[in-house]
C-alpha cells in the first residue's frame, strides 16, 4: 500500500516515550498558526512510499520501543496508517499517534486505526497556549490519551508515564 510521507526518523526520542520510529505523514488541512511542521501541510507534497518499506525498516531495529504516527495528519491516510500500526503491534511495539482532531471528533472510519493505537495526542496546536514545559506536546489544550483505558472505561483517561 502507498503512503504519502513528509519524512521518517528511524530513532526519535522526542515523538513519544522511549525510542521510536517516527513516521511524518504528509497532508494536513488545519494549517495551525505556529505549526512545528508546516512543510507537511500540502496534500500533494512529500513523497509516496510503500508501507512495506517502512515496515521492513521498523522490523530491522531491535532497539525500538514503538512507532509514532505524526504529521501532517495521520487520520487523512487511515488505511496506510493502520497498516503500519498493525505491523508495529505484531512486532510487539507500542503505537503513538498525533492528531489535530479532538478524540471525540474522530470520524467513525478511524475506529480500525484506534484499535491499534496505544497513546493518542489529540487537539490542534494553539500558539497562544504553547508551552515548552509540556511533555510530548506543544500546547496545553492537547491531551495525551491512553486509548486502551479510555475505551475500557468509556471516558477520557490520560496517559501517565509508568515508573
Amino acid at each position: 500500500m502507498q503512503i504519502r510521507i513528509a519524512g521518517l526518523v528511524p530513532e526519535s526520542f522526542v515523538d513519544g516515550d522511549g525510542i521510536r520510529f517516527a513516521i511524518f505523514m504528509q497532508g494536513c488541512l488545519r494549517h495551525c498558526e505556529g505549526c512545528h511542521n508546516p512543510e507537511t501541510h500540502a496534500l500533494d507534497g512529500g513523497r509516496l512510499l510503500d508501507t512495506n518499506e517502512i515496515i521492513s525498516a521498523i522490523k530491522k531495529n531491535p532497539l525500538l520501543d514503538g512507532i509514532t504516527l505524526t504529521g501532517g495528519e495521520p487520520f487523512l491516510q487511515i488505511e496506510a496508517a493502520n497498516e503500519l500500526a498493525r505491523a508495529a503491534k505484531n512486532f510487539g511495539l507500542n503505537v503513538w499517534c498525533y492528531t489535530g482532531f479532538n478524540f471525540e471528533d474522530l470520524p467513525p472510519e478511524a475506529e480500525p486505526l484506534l484499535e491499534n493505537i496505544d497513546v493518542l495526542i489529540d487537539g490542534a496546536f494553539i500558539e497562544s497556549l504553547r508551552d515548552l514545559e509540556l511533555q510530548f506536546r506543544g500546547s496545553s489544550n492537547q491531551r495525551i490519551i491512553d486509548i486502551k483505558k479510555t475505551r475500557e472505561q468509556k471516558k477520557i483517561v490520560l496517559w501517565s508515564e509508568e515508573i
